[in-house]
């Protein structure tokens, strides 16, 4: 996963706020890599994953105000992204839903779109737009006190 060098994200003078971001992938070396580019040019703290729709509507729905963002693989070794999507439609207002797939065609972006999805980033090409989208939605991210429980399940 490459993603240049884009360090420095954040604006001179501006505080970004620590997204608290839950995963949903699969494949453990994208996984990996998609924590440690968030982590390192997007301000984020990943507060837990999941490989499986089953394990991510689990947590996402007992763990309602503990994230931020929800970054969501469609294709899940068990079961699909599309349930996870579904299950935290009633999310907070402040709350954002991605995806990130390797499917990110028209169909699959109008479908997403139906389901309340924030964004749709291509896991192929669009890594960068997807650091630049977390950058953003720090900065105008609520404070929160602390970090949520972390969660592998």
């Amino acid at each position: 996963m490459q993603s240049g060098d884009r360090r420095g994200l954040v604006p001179p003078g501006i505080q970004a706020v620590k997204l608290r971001a839950y995963i949903v992938e699969d494949n453990a070396t994208i996984r990996e890599n998609l924590i440690g580019t968030l982590e390192e040019l997007a301000a984020v703290e990943t507060v837990g994953v999941a490989e499986t729709e089953e394990e991510g509507k689990r947590w996402l729905q007992q763990h309602p105000q503990d994230w931020d963002l929800a970054i969501v693989d469609l294709f899940l070794r068990q079961g699909s992204g599309l349930g996870v999507l579904e299950a935290c439609r009633d999310r907070g207002t402040a709350q954002r839903m991605v995806v990130l797939s390797n499917y990110a065609t028209p169909d699959v972006r109008m479908r997403c779109a139906q389901l309340g999805v924030d964004a749709v980033f291509d896991k192929s090409n669009e890594i960068d737009g997807l650091v630049e989208y977390c950058v953003a939605h720090a900065q105008r991210a609520p404070l929160h006190t602390g970090s949520g429980p972390v969660a592998s399940e």
